[in-house]
């Protein structure tokens, strides 16, 4: 990957293993803008976005993002990094074709304008003909998911195991559904990084490591 060139860098990562959190930090480290699925989510309803109205917005003469882009610094208050916290971490159940198609237009139109990290939305597969992509799956054992999910979400070790299990279940068929592939098989990653012994820095750094 070059950063000397407009770049992309997605991250994939299993619920509980800190992947968000490092997406965060890389974009920080990179001085890029970071991108997940309730940043995506927040667009697509508050404009009403849909793939026709994105190619409208393109079509005009000055960048539409800069626009949107202006509106969710005002919104979030978080500068650069556009993170929307929110409790739990399941993907939308109600997610239609269409909807998939809209965050897909929106996160290539995204790309188009700068460089940025997106955690989650299948972007190994939204981006895997992009020429300056970096794809990386982070991924934790079993335990120490339960942990940090207990741990964050203050719940007990069993409520936090059912929580990944239903989740993992719902990533998964999300992914298959709309890619054709597994989010498990490593041949779409140029990258995967157990979390376990790792705190999120260490995970960042290794990246910035991996990028040269």
């Amino acid at each position: 990957m070059n950063l000397d060139k407009k770049f992309v860098i997605t991250i994939n990562r299993e619920l509980g293993s800190g992947g968000r959190t490092v997406g965060r930090l890389l974009s920080e480290k990179l001085g890029v803008p970071f991108y997940d699925k309730a940043v995506i989510k927040a667009l697509q309803e508050k404009y009403n976005l849909t793939t026709a109205e994105i190619e409208r917005l393109k079509g005009r003469k000055h960048s539409w993002w800069a626009d949107v882009e202006r509106i969710l610094k005002i919104d979030s208050g978080i500068g650069m990094n556009y993170y929307l916290p929110q409790k739990g971490d399941e993907p939308d159940l109600l997610t239609t074709d269409e909807m998939f198609k809209t965050e897909t237009e929106i996160l290539k139109s995204i790309a188009e304008e700068k460089s940025c990290v997106v955690a989650g939305r299948s972007g190994f597969h939204v981006f895997r003909d992009h020429p300056n992509h970096l794809s990386i799956l982070i991924q934790a054992s079993m335990d120490y998911r339960v942990e940090r999910v207990a741990r964050k979400q203050n719940m007990t070790e069993d409520e936090a195991r059912k929580t990944i299990e239903r989740v993992d279940k719902m990533r998964e068929n999300y992914v298959k559904k709309y890619t054709g592939t597994s989010r498990y098989d490593t041949r779409n990653y140029q990258l995967v990084i157990s979390a376990d012994g790792k705190t999120e820095e260490e995970m960042a750094d290794i990246i910035m490591q991996y990028i040269g």
